[in-house]
């Protein structure tokens, strides 16, 4: 299927950047975060526009213009995603999009009858390869696949969230992080389970699957085709837009400033780091998902290890505040008199940090997963359960003890951090760790580098095979290119609104996502009666 977007949304956006006046004062929600962050938006109005030197550059001019057409869509998305469900509610805020994913997690949980806690033995099993056939279809093994998804999702998130999170409610958040992440791993399970299902392999096998196909595909089965068809493009082109700008601009931006903060040269010549991811990320995503995949399952076990490892020390050096810690987070889940509005607010900002981070719902880990060597469905989304359980349950956790453990989050920087954000939220993670390991900043500047590098190159391949799938594979390499061209701007970019649009459309991606996950869920529920019924009776072939 070929849809001439490119060039209408590129039009869209110079018109509105060239006609439209966007106030400096345009508030942006809080709220608009991914997985990795937040940042305060600060839009350049028309005037400032036309009073802009005259010896300034074209690419400076193009920039502003660009950045006030974004401002445009930025409003207009931010209004309908980020609509306060709680509008009553003056120190609360419940994002519509929060909403929509929590709530399609809980039916998910509910509906396949717990099946984050039953099957949780057996993904382990899967994911350890005891069931892998390299005869079967696909281009990547159980584990590649969820490596190449957790690299999408483990990030800045886990480390800036987390701070955030606990800054505005204190400890307690922490808990219904937890929740929402275990809630999260069923949304992974049916929407991994649908893209394998309704993948398609080429003659060269190359895999191409995800919700674009299932959307369309599935829906049609249902006897919606229409409104399948519209929501399968909605996705893809807004996995397209996602890719070019939360998935990579996003990052680059980033992880240079957490960076440049141990390597301050870095602050005057930001065009140096982006020409060395520019030729990091070349390498690893002209070689297709294979490479992707292969340079996956290396990064993400060590910038885990690292994290991982640097977290246990501190806890176990501190063996005795656990108790006490964990206690603090219980506490603070239920009390009454918690920050951020009580109960409710530490319950809204838990689970709004949770689905920022591992993006269950969205629909991106669905495109990776659906490269997996298998041909039983229903095992590569048990697998795909593991990524909120690692991204969520494990890592934001371990996260957060160490915040609580050394007081960091209570020590007047918190409330610093809740109003500046991202960049912020990373600092007071430092800061909490390096009470313990002096030197940790700089092992935080080499995980936050791996971090961003491993979504960029897993967020490249969601973009491609949206891209392919809407242009023909035969455009494949072009989208490459435009991807690392990208990657540069990243580093000497600094226009909000581009960046904030871009974030926004990859939460938007939930919305056609949950909405077909619903109409094929029954689907995957036969599908899971059929295979748990097998799998009880010994009936599958193990390798290992």
């Amino acid at each position: 299927m070929t849809y001439p977007f490119s060039r209408i949304l590129a039009c869209v956006v110079l018109f509105l950047g060239m006609t439209q006046t966007i106030p400096a004062s345009t508030p942006i929600s809080p709220a608009v975060m991914t997985a990795t962050a937040a940042r305060a938006a600060a839009p350049t109005s028309r005037q400032e526009t036309e009073a802009a030197p005259k010896d300034e550059n074209i690419f400076r001019r193009f920039e502003k213009a660009a950045d006030n057409g974004a401002g445009v869509l930025v409003k207009v998305l931010s209004s309908v995603l980020m609509w306060n469900v709680l509008f009553w509610q003056e120190n609360i805020k419940l994002p519509v999009i929060v909403l929509w994913l929590v709530v399609g997690a809980l039916v998910f949980t509910l509906y396949m009858r717990f099946i984050n806690l039953k099957a949780f033995g057996h993904a382990i099993q899967v994911v350890s390869g005891k069931y892998d056939n390299p005869k079967e279809a696909g281009e990547v093994t159980h584990f590649q696949a969820l490596s190449a998804a957790l690299s999408a999702t483990v990030g800045l998130g886990n480390i800036a969230g987390v701070a955030i999170a606990v800054s505005l409610g204190g400890p307690g958040a922490t808990f219904w992080m937890i929740v929402a992440g275990f809630l999260g791993m069923s949304s992974k399970f049916v929407e991994c389970t649908l893209a394998q299902m309704f993948r398609s392999v080429d003659d060269a096998g190359r895999v191409s699957g995800g919700p674009m196909h299932y959307l369309g595909i599935g829906l049609k089965e249902r006897g919606v085709g229409g409104l399948g068809k519209v929501l399968a493009v909605l996705f893809a082109v807004l996995c397209v837009g996602g890719s070019f700008g939360g998935g990579n601009m996003f990052q680059v931006k980033q992880s240079l400033g957490a960076i440049s903060y141990s390597v301050p040269a870095l602050q005057e010549y930001n065009w140096v780091y982006g020409l060395i991811l520019v030729v990091l990320v070349a390498i690893v995503i002209i070689g297709g998902i294979r490479r992707i995949a292969h340079t996956a399952e290396k990064i993400v076990p060590l910038m885990c290890g690292i994290y991982v490892a640097a977290s246990l020390f501190i806890l176990f050096k501190n063996y005795d505040h656990i108790g006490a810690a964990f206690g603090e987070i219980f506490a603070g889940a239920f009390s009454p008199t918690a920050a951020y509005g009580g109960f409710a607010g530490v319950l809204v900002v838990g689970f709004q940090r949770a689905v920022f981070s591992n993006e269950a719902g969205v629909g991106s880990a669905a495109i990776a997963h659906s490269a997996a060597k298998t041909e039983e469905p229903i095992r590569e989304g048990i697998v795909a359960m593991l990524g909120p359980f690692i991204d969520t349950v494990i890592v934001c956790t371990m996260t957060a003890l160490v915040i609580v453990i050394t007081g960091a989050f209570d020590n007047g920087a918190a409330e610093f951090v809740a109003a500046r954000g991202a960049d912020d939220g990373a600092r007071l993670t430092s800061l909490a760790f390096s009470q313990e390991i002096s030197w940790f900043p700089y092992l935080l500047s080499v995980a936050v580098f791996l971090f961003a590098f491993s979504t960029m190159i897993s967020w490249s391949y969601y973009g491609e095979r949206c891209w392919t799938w809407l242009f023909g594979e035969k455009s494949s390499m072009s989208y490459k290119v435009i991807f690392l061209i990208f990657v540069f701007l990243g580093s000497v970019v600094s226009a909000t609104n581009i960046l904030d649009f871009s974030d926004l459309m990859i939460l938007g991606m939930s919305f056609p996502n949950i909405l077909g996950v619903y109409f094929l869920a029954p689907k995957v529920k036969k599908a899971l009666g059929v295979y748990m019924e097998k799998l009880k009776k010994g009936e599958f072939k193990t390798f290992k």
